[in-house]
């Protein structure tokens, strides 16, 4: 499992105190890339440049706790087979001191030229 840990941004916090719900996505958004990168040896911005888009379809996330200033985070990153063949989930959580504070599957594809499919060393990956 790929982990990378953050502290909450105070410009991300609402007028409940809380972090406003918009900003988990994106913490789980930077662990993808950062995974995908470090992890897979993809680097997505050099991929766009060879013409291969990948690309999130669809995501579920489910709020269990709420994040609030000075957290320190871990958000996990993991791969698992999609039921459809060109897809594969991401599989992510936030935690802070090993409690949930959110789950989510990010269903997402590469394009390459107008094909969605998914690339060999995510797939070796998987199968691994």
């Amino acid at each position: 499992m790929y982990i990378k840990n953050y502290e909450v941004d105070a410009a991300h916090i609402d007028f409940q105190g809380v972090v406003d719900g918009l900003y988990y996505p994106f913490y789980m958004e930077w662990t993808r890339h950062a995974f995908m990168k470090e992890a897979l040896g993809i680097d997505i911005e050099e991929e766009f440049k060879q013409g291969r888009l990948y690309m999130v379809l669809e995501y579920s996330l489910r709020f269990r706790k709420s994040l609030t200033k000075g957290d320190k985070m871990e958000v996990t990153c993991e791969l698992a087979k999609n039921d459809k063949r060109n897809r594969v989930n991401f599989v992510q959580q936030i935690r802070v001191n090993g409690q949930v504070y959110a789950d989510a599957t990010f269903v997402a594809t590469c394009l390459e030229n107008g094909r969605p499919s998914v690339p060999a060393a995510i797939a070796e990956f998987i199968n691994a």
